[in-house]
């Protein structure tokens, strides 16, 4: 059995200085032979294997690892949501005094929100997409009996202040299809964080957040560690971990293969597999380097037709002049999301849009792709008009641009396998012959790096990476000149991110691709980017080379943006 121990520094501080601590108290949360398993067909698969921990008050203890190293199955089997068909055991499973093991879902719903915090990581999936963000969050009040109806409002209005909602008696109005993905997961984080609970399961919570926000949220979630709350982190980002954790857990086929401290396992790393996650976050240091060790796909030599699409263009491949772009609030007020916003993007390079949630990046994006019409401004792709045309006039264009978006689960059908995925993404008229079609699926599945044995299966039963492979292919499938990539790594957890981040360099490299790349995350930008656009508000505060802004920027907000980052790396 791994037996980890999360350190009592109360006491540590105690041995040195040769004082006495206080008497020892009990763990708030106590794991113990903890083991998960899905039956199938009359067989248990394990997926977590002999797990324990203890974790005082005050503490949190980060778990990190590749997706499907049984990680957020841990954090759910811990407050009862493993799921449909789980087989959890565990020789001691406690919250304090209670026994969870033995635990009713009625006494379950009464110990998740008050005792017990859960944040998850999908918000568009765990909000109710039909009733504004504040009268969810509210109703969790409601539902515990907290306060009376005015002093739960102006709560509610306090707590998404307090994780970084600008405007939050406005956004408490709003659903959240109308907010940003990380407005949506503040939203969330005030949900679980409404009751104060003492126990804080975080997934993924800073996923969706710019570098600022996050450095926020963590501050948050470091106050209420300093109040005695504990923390059980779930994250793929190190620095996010580096930040907030006591101690490090890091977890591969449902094992963990390394614990300690999170000063130790962090920066003097024992095992290959943790050396490899370290090695594989991009940044500063990394642009030109290969970030995992595995071998990208190499790209089928027939692929090269695509760089034909850009015979006979001079100049930028996509230039947008004098962007603007409003829309209209709930009450009735009209707000700019880009104004003014002009870039140019040449063949072959990659221009990085960086920015807070709301600054305009997004919008921007769509506007790129003709999703949105511009109120000012022109898009012109490959020369040619673009945004100021009617779609009919844009239908011949409409395959020289393409994107990735974040979550490819959401845009995929779910009743759709692979094979037919892709084959609706092969234009007919390119390809006629049934068979020819057939073999640009299999190329396109080539170039990603996938095999045919994903054809026959279905989004939901590929890992992450696959599905972001998946939505590559098919958004290669038109042979682009331009790929629109928005937040299209910021889901994936570090290792294949990496693996992602190089296949992106690989296919630029051998189809001449020029990207238009949207993130949160600067080590990102750093590391792809040849210039950048830094954004806020809608406006564009500072352009130019990549490495120039993010190591010597010369706007405020831009420096604001990099010192929140440093603040992360060298937690």
């Amino acid at each position: 059995m791994t037996e980890v121990l999360v350190p009592d520094r109360q006491a540590d501080a105690a041995r040195r200085t040769g004082s006495q601590p206080a008497a020892s108290a009990a763990p708030l949360l106590s794991v113990r032979g903890l083991t998960v398993g899905f039956r199938r067909g009359g067989v248990v698969r394990p997926v977590v294997h002999d797990l324990s921990f203890d974790l005082p008050a005050g503490h949190c203890v980060a778990i990190v690892g590749e997706s499907g190293s049984g990680k957020s199955v841990t954090a759910r089997a811990l407050v009862g949501l493993a799921g449909e068909g789980a087989v959890v055991s565990a020789e001691r499973l406690a919250l304090g005094d209670v026994d969870l093991t033995a635990v009713t879902e009625r006494r379950w719903r009464a110990i998740r929100g008050r005792r017990v915090g859960f944040i998850l990581q999908d918000a568009l999936v765990s909000l109710d997409p039909l009733r504004p963000v504040g009268r969810e969050i509210e109703e969790a009040l409601r539902l515990h009996g907290w306060g009376s109806r005015d002093e739960r409002r102006r709560k509610v209005l306090d707590l998404l202040d307090s994780v970084g909602v600008p405007a939050p008696a406005l956004r408490a109005r709003q659903r959240p299809g109308e907010l940003s993905g990380g407005l949506r997961q503040r939203a969330l984080i005030a949900s679980a964080l409404a009751l104060d609970p003492e126990l804080i399961l975080a997934d993924e919570p800073t996923t969706a957040l710019d570098v600022t926000v996050q450095a926020q949220v963590l501050e948050l979630l470091g106050q209420r560690k300093r109040q005695g709350a504990s923390v059980v982190l779930i994250s793929h980002d190190l620095s996010v971990v580096a930040h907030l954790a006591d101690s490090v857990l890091v977890m591969r086929g449902g094992h963990i293969v390394e614990a300690g401290p999170a000063d130790e396992v962090l920066r003097n790393p024992r095992h290959e597999y943790t050396r490899r996650l370290l090695k594989a976050v991009p940044g500063a240091s990394t642009r030109g380097r290969q970030l995992s060790p595995d071998a990208p796909p190499a790209v089928p030599s027939s692929a090269a037709r695509s760089a034909e699409r850009f015979a006979g263009v001079d100049g930028p491949v996509l230039e947008a002049s004098g962007l603007v772009k409003r829309f209209r609030a709930p009450d009735g007020s009209r707000s700019t999301a880009v104004d003014g916003v002009s870039f140019r993007l040449e063949r072959g390079r990659t221009l990085g849009i960086v920015g807070e949630s709301g600054s305009g990046k997004s919008t921007t994006a769509r506007i790129a792709l003709a999703l949105e019409t511009p109120d000012a401004g022109e898009v012109t792709l490959l020369g040619q008009p673009w945004s100021a045309v009617p779609e009919s006039r844009r239908r011949a264009l409409r395959g020289r641009i393409s994107v990735v978006y974040q979550d490819p689960l959401s845009s995929f059908d779910p009743r759709w396998n692979t094979e037919r995925i892709l084959l609706d993404a092969v234009a007919a008229e390119d390809y006629p012959d049934p068979r020819a079609r057939r073999a640009r699926v299999r190329e396109l599945l080539g170039q990603v790096g996938l095999g045919e044995e994903v054809l026959q299966r279905f989004p939901l039963t590929l890992s992450g990476g696959q599905r972001q492979r998946v939505a590559i292919a098919r958004a290669l499938a038109s042979s682009p000149s331009v790929l629109v990539l928005d937040e299209a790594v910021s889901a994936l957890d570090v290792s294949v991110q990496a693996q992602i981040l190089d296949l992106l360099v690989v296919l630029q490299r051998e189809l001449g691709l020029s990207y238009l790349f949207i993130s949160h995350d600067l080590g990102v930008i750093h590391h792809l980017s040849d210039t950048v656009l830094v954004m806020k508000d809608g406006v564009v505060v500072e352009r130019g080379d990549a490495v120039r802004i993010l190591t010597a920027p010369e706007h405020p907000y831009t420096r604001q943006l990099v010192r929140s980052l440093r603040t992360l790396e060298e937690s």
